[in-house]
């Protein structure tokens, strides 16, 4: 016994010595896994899970999974080159390796149950290195069973009853993670929730929908939404409110008056379940005579007459309650005009088709305005454009004579062979009755001084209003021969020119 306790020892000093020596060994050797994995009970999922190893030193002799479970380890799957594949109750049956090889320890679990969630490890034996191992978290969810119901009581509105009740119920069972309730309805209310949790894990949620039973209530959809991960369920609800009858009496148009055949008045009574007796009575008396009550009609036999008038009262039944309804009745002797308000179909159809019509007009008087006002404005437009396209000089009363009126501005036309003068006479020369001089009135000198000093000016200006009366429509007081006026052309700014220097 001794040398083989001293062997053991050796070994295991042996094994210690080649763990410390080889460090990069270990880091080469990795269990690959998934982080975590989920599914829906009932449904299968894959557990992988592959061995690398970069060292072909060391050998795997075995792998293996288990599940981890109050701190322990318990054995689902082995693999064994040699003795092959081995599966462990619960699982026998549920759980097997997808491809049993020492290097890929994939494995898969069938028909998931609740009780399966947890922590799974995939381990691989090897040699000399011992045992690696990685950790797997697994999930399982359950998908509610969802429901929705209207109250098995009776939902009953009664005057002066302003309790909330509960009108529906919807519940999302055996959830996990547990359902998320809603509810969507035009009708005011309030929805109360509870969950419970169940021994397995998981969590039924009921909600109920209160509200205070209402005649407006009937009839109104209450749909109640489930959500769940990425899930949205819905269940739509009818409300069925049962109500006393509201009752009014129909029959009487206003315009009773004597004579009149063929009068009856009916009974509408709008009630859940539905009026199944009516009972007729006058407020302060006893019927006339000769009207036939009929269920909801009250038809009377003759003509009208005053003995009709007063008020009729109309009582309605079903299994809620008895509500009436009332008609006042008047009598006229003659027929009466009836307001619009009252007035037949054809009328109101008549006085409608009147009304649009004017609004048509109005419409067309406003459009075809607008349409005048436009082309007014456009032919005024169109005017004075071409007007000032036309006009080509300026407000200023003075005429702009360019040199001396009859050539290029500065220069002097040729010299007449005859040239004209009109003589002064004693009345011209003599001062006139306004005390005017007319000492600095440029003259025309026969010497031609005076021509050369207008010729180096560019212009000058004549005012027409001093243009005296002796001379003719040439600017300068000397008159020229017949050939050269004629020679003579006149521009728009005023000016004029010889014939032969334009062309030129």
């Amino acid at each position: 016994m001794e040398p083989a306790l001293g062997d053991w020892r050796t070994a295991r000093l042996l094994l210690l010595v080649l763990a410390l020596l080889l460090p990069p060994v270990f880091q080469a050797q990795t269990v690959i896994v998934d982080d975590s994995v989920s599914g829906f009970i009932g449904t299968n999922v894959t557990l992988s899970c592959t061995f690398t190893n970069n060292n072909p030193n060391i050998k795997i002799t075995q792998v293996t999974w288990q599940k981890a479970t109050n701190g322990s380890k318990q054995n689902i799957a082995i693999f064994h080159p040699t003795m092959g594949v081995s599966v462990l109750p619960p699982h026998k049956g549920r759980v097997s390796f997808k491809k049993p090889s020492l290097d890929d320890a994939t494995i898969q679990l069938f028909n998931l149950e609740l009780s399966d969630e947890g922590v799974y490890i995939c381990e691989f034996a090897t040699f000399p290195t011992g045992n690696r191992e990685s950790q797997v978290n697994l999930t399982v969810f359950a998908r509610p069973v969802n429901d929705a119901e209207l109250s098995p009581n009776t939902i009953t509105a009664r005057a002066g009853f302003s309790g909330k009740i509960v009108v529906a119920t919807c519940t999302s069972a055996n959830g996990k993670p547990p359902g998320i309730i809603t509810w969507e309805t035009k009708v005011n209310g309030e929805a109360v929730v509870k969950e419970f949790h169940n021994q397995n894990g998981t969590i039924t949620v009921v909600s109920q929908y209160l509200l205070v039973p209402s005649r407006e209530a009937h009839q109104q959809l209450l749909t109640c939404v489930v959500n769940y991960q990425a899930d949205r369920t819905t269940s739509m609800l009818t409300l069925n409110v049962q109500y006393e009858p509201e009752v009014t009496v129909e029959g009487f148009d206003g315009n009773w008056y004597l004579n009149r055949e063929d009068v009856r008045l009916t009974c509408r009574a709008d009630g859940n379940p539905p009026a199944t007796t009516y009972k007729w009575k006058m407020l302060n008396g006893s019927l006339p005579v000769n009207v036939e009550p009929q269920n909801a009609t009250l038809f009377f036999k003759r003509t009208v007459t005053y003995d009709l008038a007063g008020t009729y009262v109309c009582e309605a039944t079903n299994a809620i309650g008895t509500r009436s309804g009332l008609v006042e009745v008047n009598v006229t002797e003659s027929p009466q005009i009836l307001p619009s308000s009252t007035s037949s179909p054809s009328v109101r159809e008549s006085l409608d088709s009147s009304g649009s019509s004017r609004k048509t007009l109005v419409i067309g008087a406003v459009v075809g305005g607008l349409i005048l006002v436009l082309i007014v404005g456009v032919i005024i437009f169109i005017v004075l454009r071409k007007r000032q396209q036309t006009f080509k000089g300026d407000y200023n009363t003075k005429k702009h004579v360019f040199g001396n009126g009859y050539s290029k501005a500065g220069i002097m036309p040729p010299a007449p062979e005859h040239i004209s003068y009109q003589e002064e006479s004693d009345e011209d020369k003599k001062p006139s009755s306004m005390n005017v001089s007319y000492e600095n009135e440029r003259k025309v000198s026969r010497d031609g001084v005076d021509f050369d000093t207008d010729s180096k000016r560019p212009y000058f200006t004549v005012d027409e209003s001093d243009t005296q009366e002796d001379f003719d429509e040439q600017t300068l007081s000397f008159q020229y021969p017949q050939d050269l006026t004629e020679d003579m052309v006149s521009q728009n700014d005023g000016s004029i020119i010889s014939k032969k220097e334009w062309y030129v």
